[in-house]
């Protein structure tokens, strides 16, 4: 019979049997055992490998505190939620950010201090060159670093204190958008040679399409009866790991988010283009053709060489979208409805990110507000004695 708590019994064999639990879960117990020719020699057997054991369990459970384990568990947990070119982007920033900084650390290890200090680092002499990123660019990996926490607290209820209050300072960079004139010189031009390409160009313009929901755009989406652009996809350049010499590819895929994912009225300019232009329904709208497309980047670098050519300073090809909605602003759309059409999740995102009021309109409303203020004068004195 064994003492008690000490699980050592005597073997009809004559030796001393020792054993421990190696291993516990909801159906079984997995032990382990150690013998001895006598009580005592097994007892100092046991102590010593249960120590043992302890030490390389410990080991074995902190090597999955790291923080690159945890990153890696976190980034293949997402992979079956999120789209490609999302999980591509954290998992460059994990590689070319996180891993290279705090890789062999425990992740409950890094202090708020570390944090401070990655931050300066990364404005100051991050990326390739030593130049340091752009405050987005520090946003951006501090987002995923912060999912990072989020998810070892609440899965694997590793005690991290503090993480919730990092937070990054983001610059705000105005997108410039086109003048009344830069875009009535824009649109002349495009008008006087409607290019697939450069029917494109206007439909952006217009409808306040994403540079790659246009180039995924197929006459099928078009629905001329209805008046409706249908965007129901966006096509990208993504890298690739298959071990091929290519390094990208490109790929059409759902769009951006659920609510972009919609149906935008066209305005009656456009359709009437559209009427006279229509081809095939599985022909995409910048080709004419089924099986040939125009990828982003070539349609940017075709925007690029209209601009110079209409003497328009240098401006994104996203440019458009804004554009787009800062003239709907200005003609008087309620910002619901700018809302639904730009694909935005919020009213908030559109209004913050995607409204460029001019001098002029600033203007204009503020003598709106002088006009106001003069009628309750005019009121005022009329009812004085």
């Amino acid at each position: 019979m064994s003492k008690r708590g000490e699980n050592i019994y005597k073997r009809k064999d004559g030796r001393w049997e020792g054993r421990y639990i190696k291993e516990k879960n909801d159906k079984k117990i997995q032990y382990g055992y150690v013998y001895g020719k006598s009580y005592k020699e097994t007892k100092e057997k046991l102590l010593l490998t249960v120590n043992n054991f302890k030490e390389e369990q410990n080991i074995k459970e902190k090597s999955q505190e790291n923080f690159e384990v945890i990153a890696e568990e976190w980034l293949d947990v997402l992979k079956t939620r999120l789209k490609k070119s999302s999980i591509i982007k954290y998992s460059n920033i994990i590689k070319l950010y996180l891993i290279p900084k705090f890789k062999g650390e425990l992740i409950n290890s890094i202090t708020g201090n570390d944090l401070y200090n990655f931050n300066l680092e990364l404005l100051s002499c991050g990326g390739i060159e030593s130049k340091g990123l752009s405050s987005n660019t520090v946003l951006s990996v501090f987002s995923v670093l912060k999912r990072i926490f989020e998810y070892a607290k609440k899965q694997r209820k590793i005690n991290i204190e503090g993480f919730e209050r990092i937070g990054i300072k983001q610059s705000f960079t105005p997108m410039r958008i086109l003048t009344i004139s830069e875009q009535e010189r824009l649109n002349e031009y495009l008008n006087k040679d409607l290019t697939p390409c450069n029917l494109g160009i206007l439909m952006s313009m217009y409808l306040g399409l994403r540079i790659g929901e246009v180039c995924a755009l197929k006459w099928g989406d078009i629905y001329l009866e209805e008046h409706i652009v249908s965007v129901n996809k966006t096509m990208q350049r993504l890298q690739i790991k298959d071990g091929s010499d290519k390094k990208t590819k490109v790929i059409i895929t759902k769009p951006k988010s659920a609510s972009s994912n919609r149906k935008i009225p066209i305005p009656y300019n456009i359709y009437n283009i559209l009427v006279n232009k229509k081809r095939n329904d599985n022909a995409f709208l910048l080709t004419n053709k089924e099986s040939e497309y125009l990828e982003p980047r070539t349609m940017q670098n075709r925007f690029k060489a209209i601009l110079k050519i209409c003497k328009i300073d240098d401006v994104k090809f996203h440019s458009l979208r804004h554009t787009f909605a800062t003239r709907c602003v200005e003609l008087g759309f309620d910002a619901k409805s700018l809302s639904e059409i730009l694909g935005h999740s919020s009213v908030n995102i559109t209004l913050n990110k995607y409204v460029h009021p001019s001098m002029e309109l600033k203007q204009k409303n503020m003598n709106m507000l002088s006009d106001l203020l003069a009628v309750k004068l005019i009121v005022r004195s009329q009812k004085m004695p």
